[in-house]
């Protein structure tokens, strides 16, 4: 089926990643092929795809030259796609939370600039911090990046959208428990509301449903990628096992929604009133 070269094909693999960076490499090359098959020109994995939570991070952390990455980008170039893939990176006695983007030309990361310091976790016991928005653009389209915890701040995205992101793709590997599946669809939502572009949101799969055994406080994923459109709506929407999602996205979408709602024409910074 021939698209408009506006339109962006990508394909979202929610799968559950093992603690062996050597055995994810060929679910990233198994995975890569059957998207690209399907005409994706982005494969999207999820946050920790070189080795799940519950491992230790600090002595499987590599460098964006070192061979893990390097063997992503082997596989992108394979294919002739942009690969995404959540990794660690290393930073002095802590580790970097770095979604690799490469193939097409890019090799590149990105460092989650939210720490989940929350629900009883602190990631910033062992991960370092971002500072840096990434956007890449890929047969005309620009994307922003963010993992996981970012989705619960909107400037992040609002900002993406200002750098010309027409869509932001969030890997996650999200927190189980009371109401956590309902907050990543109404922040997923939301972030592709409040920005006017269109969140690809790509979690691992919820261990229950492959019958993997995972640390049990780790945050190993809930399955129910998600893209929402840049009007809010949920464009497809995948259940608790590992599947792949396969969808397109039009630019001119966002476009469309950044005019209807003006959010970020209409936008105002705040300080503080003198008292």
């Amino acid at each position: 089926m021939k698209h408009d070269r506006a339109v962006l094909r990508v394909g979202l693999c929610q799968l559950t990643s093992s603690a062996d960076p050597e055995e994810n490499l060929r679910l990233v090359r198994e995975w890569t092929a059957s998207a690209s098959a399907r005409g994706a020109r982005v494969v999207v994995f999820p946050e920790a795809m070189m080795a799940r939570f519950g491992s230790p991070l600090k002595p499987l952390a590599q460098p964006l030259d070192g061979p893990w990455a390097l063997g992503v980008k082997g596989i992108a170039d394979t294919f002739g796609v942009v690969v995404v893939a959540g990794m660690f990176t290393p930073d002095g006695d802590r580790v970097r939370n770095t979604l690799l983007i490469t193939g097409l030309g890019h090799h590149l990361g990105y460092d989650k600039i939210h720490l989940y310091d929350a629900f009883g976790f602190k990631e910033s016991d062992t991960v370092a911090a971002g500072t840096v928005p990434v956007t890449v653009t890929v047969d005309g389209v620009t994307l922003g990046f963010a993992t996981c915890y970012d989705v619960r701040f909107p400037a992040l995205f609002q900002a993406l959208a200002r750098d010309g992101s027409s869509a932001v793709v969030v890997s996650a590997s999200w927190g189980s428990g009371p109401g956590k599946r309902e907050q990543w669809e109404l922040l997923v939502r939301a972030r592709a509301l409040d920005s006017g572009a269109w969140v690809l949101a790509c979690g691992q799969a919820d261990p229950a449903a492959t019958g993997a055994e995972v640390h049990p406080t780790a945050p190993t994923g809930i399955g129910h990628s998600t893209v929402a459109d840049p009007f809010g709506q949920v464009s497809a929407q995948l259940g608790p096992a590992p599947e792949l999602l396969v969808t397109d996205i039009d630019p001119a979408v966002a476009e469309k929604s950044r005019t209807a709602t003006a959010v970020l024409a209409n936008g105002r910074r705040f300080t503080n009133a003198s008292r």
